[in-house]
């Protein structure tokens, strides 16, 4: 095989089906298990710690942290934008509070204090920010206060 081949085989195996019709070329995916993209930005956000199962009325244990990426996956660290956070699939009608915008350093937001208000399967957070689109999270669970979990009588 001669010098250049493998550029070659490459450049035309990302531009037909070896990557899928209309697939993406690099890594676009989040960085922790579930969650999906939206937009249409250059960049985009991921979820880098997602949100875990909680009682209703508690912060969210383990923050959840987002991060901003390059079309290439890499951290963008010089971005300090703001990025904000809202309830997507939201099956108790329950509200979120705590801090829901928060400025991101050296590419990354951390959101420590958000609260769900009632109990239910299956809610998602959906972070966002100019130029980037949005990112939807994987599905969490908000149970009772008592402990028990939603829907349970």
């Amino acid at each position: 095989m001669r010098t250049g081949t493998v550029v070659l085989i490459a450049a035309l195996c990302a531009a037909s089906a070896c990557a899928g019709p209309g697939a993406p070329i690099g890594p676009r995916i989040p960085r922790e298990g579930g969650g999906s993209l939206g937009g249409s930005a250059a960049g985009v956000l991921a979820f880098l710690v997602q949100p875990r199962d909680v009682a209703a009325g508690s912060p969210i244990g383990e923050e959840v942290k987002v991060e901003a990426l390059d079309t290439l996956g890499n951290v963008l660290t010089a971005f300090s934008g703001t990025v904000g956070m809202t309830l997507g699939s939201n099956p108790s009608n329950g509200t979120l509070s705590g801090t829901t915008s928060v400025a991101a350093s050296s590419g990354v937001a951390f959101f420590d204090t958000l609260v769900i208000s009632k109990a239910g399967s299956g809610y998602t957070l959906v972070a966002s920010a100019p130029g980037f689109g949005s990112v939807v999270s994987a599905p969490f669970t908000v149970s009772g206060a008592s402990g028990a979990a939603a829907g349970t009588p």
